[in-house]
């Protein structure tokens, strides 16, 4: 396929009796000027794009189209017999300038210069695109004054002296772009990108043309043929992407830069998030999706965003309650807290079961159990959230609970006998209104622990380690039913306003040492109580 315009155009210029010559000044005119206003455009557009994703390589390229698009506007202007008397060298040779401006940006949009330096593309992309405007302005108002150095008598070629070298050049600068565009396209596909590196050839080969075509020949006609199709096909390869996706943003995909991918996955993330959010709240996602479209997203993005936060907020409400909420919202914004391993700091843990479960669960049915165990949890964990602590696991009848775990609490320790003793109060409601019901006891202890996630890849638990929480453990053997018991550690940092009864030093199981401990009858309130 791009074989055949060069095969044409030597068989043009080696036979000159069969390259004819049609001079026809409205054709030339209108052509030319229809074909440049119209890309003109597409290039602004592109280039508004660009920068709004701030993508180097998606800039240059629209300012490669916009040089040849501008300079051939100014050599329509060059017909005879329409704006002006006659021809004019300014005009006539505007479009091989053009051209070989042009094939600089679509190499450099391809060259390490994006790839390493896109910000200072980016910081003089406003500075090139009216460098451009002005150059054209100059160029037309010199043209058209007939001052130096675009004075004197058109050529009987497009391309003279100087322009011929730098056409050459320019050439080579095509296949250079071309190729790595073409390369893009197998990478990643994409429409645009083929029909960019479609044009960048047939860009080359109206170069060519140029140099060796005879003025108002059928060769001469050649290159603004190429032209024409070099943009039809990038209007065309655009329209049908926008058509597909809806955005023009999704339709230039193959041709952004690595980090303007990763800007946009970003950019996903956060609006899968933002609607998911707004689900969550109960508010309508309408106007996180309609930023979206104002952001560029494609209509398909857009259902797949919506799609994919739907699906995140069933997700999320299927596995958040096996998660504390306090635990689930740091994970949530501290991601890396995930990792395996742990930190040594010190918590107090709270130990809470139901005295008398074995003898109640021996003489109940499964279902009996299992209704009575939910019934306490129903209260006893909001209880627990309320103080602040992390609910580590359930063990049959008995629950673990953690602070200044998933939070910095220095007030942990009263936390955690407060919530201990509300614990107790959220359980007698039901325990009097159920008589053979269990009734919950607790223990409280502070001290040093290694707080983290042990398991492994696949499956993991946040929990806290160390002597600390077994003596914990041990220390609801020595309260009664409806008592909460705390170790020394604990009962040290309650402060004047602990009420209690000492229990004396006791031996538990796993301490080579006697224990001292106090029933807690109940704590006077302070200023940084009312979140317990």
């Amino acid at each position: 396929m791009f074989a055949l315009p060069l095969a044409g155009l030597v068989l043009l210029v080696a036979r000159p009796e069969i390259d004819l010559h049609w001079e026809h000044h409205p054709s030339h005119f209108w052509l030319v000027l229809i074909t440049a206003v119209v890309n003109v455009a597409l290039a602004y557009i592109t280039n508004v794009v660009a920068g709004r994703l701030g993508d180097a390589r998606l800039i240059l390229i629209s300012l490669a189209f916009f040089a040849s698009a501008g300079f051939l506007g100014l050599h329509a202007l060059a017909t005879p017999g329409v704006l002006l008397e006659g021809s004019n060298t300014g005009f006539v040779i505007a479009t091989p300038a053009g051209l070989f401006i042009a094939s600089g940006f679509a190499a450099a949009s391809v060259t390490a210069l994006v790839g390493t330096r896109p910000a200072t593309v980016l910081r003089h992309r406003s500075l090139m695109l009216g460098g451009l405007v002005a150059l054209m302005v100059v160029w037309g108002v010199v043209s058209l004054a007939d001052l130096p150095p675009l004075q004197g008598p058109p050529p009987t070629a497009e391309a003279i002296g100087p322009l011929s070298l730098l056409a050459a050049l320019g050439v080579g600068l095509y296949a250079f772009a071309a190729l790595r565009t073409l390369d893009f396209y197998r990478q990643r596909g994409g429409i645009v990108v083929l029909a960019i590196g479609v044009a960048l050839v047939f860009l080359g080969e109206a170069m060519i043309a140029i140099v060796i075509s005879r003025n108002w020949s059928i060769s001469w006609w050649e290159w603004h043929v190429l032209m024409l199709v070099a943009f039809a096909a990038i209007a065309l390869g655009a329209r049908a992407e926008y058509r597909r996706s809806g955005s023009l943003t999704a339709a230039f995909g193959g041709l952004y830069l690595e980090a303007t991918l990763a800007r946009l996955d970003r950019r996903q993330a956060r609006a899968i998030a933002a609607v998911a959010a707004a689900g969550e709240r109960g508010e309508s996602t309408d106007r996180v999706l309609a930023e979206l479209r104002r952001d560029g997203a494609s209509t398909d993005e857009v259902a797949l965003l919506s799609h994919a936060a739907d699906e995140l907020r069933r997700l999320d409400a299927l596995f958040r309650p096996y998660l504390p909420s306090n635990l689930a919202t740091r994970l949530r914004n501290e991601p890396d807290i995930a990792r395996l391993g742990g930190a040594e700091g010190e918590v107090s843990v709270l130990f809470a079961d139901l005295a008398g479960f074995t003898s109640f669960s021996e003489t109940r049915s499964p279902t009996d159990v299992i209704t009575m165990l939910n019934a306490y949890w129903a209260v006893v964990v909001p209880a627990i959230e309320r103080g602040g602590g992390v609910v580590e696991h359930f063990a049959g009848d008995g629950v673990l609970a953690s602070f200044n775990t998933a939070d910095d609490q220095p007030d942990h320790a009263k936390r955690a006998a407060a919530t201990a003793l509300a614990i107790i109060e959220a359980g007698r409601p039901l325990a009097e209104s159920h008589p053979d019901w269990p009734i919950f006891r607790a223990g409280v202890n502070t001290g040093p622990v290694i707080v983290g996630n042990v398991g492994a890849a696949g499956r993991r638990s946040f929990t806290v380690i160390g002597d600390t929480t077994n003596l914990a453990a041990r220390l609801l053997a020595l309260g009664e039913p409806g008592s909460v018991v705390v170790a020394e550690a604990t009962w040290d940092r309650l402060g004047e306003g602990r009420a209690g009864t000492a229990l004396g030093p006791h031996v538990v199981k796993g301490k080579r040492e006697p224990v001292q401990a106090w029933v807690l009858r109940g704590l006077e309130p302070s200023a940084s109580d009312d979140q317990i």
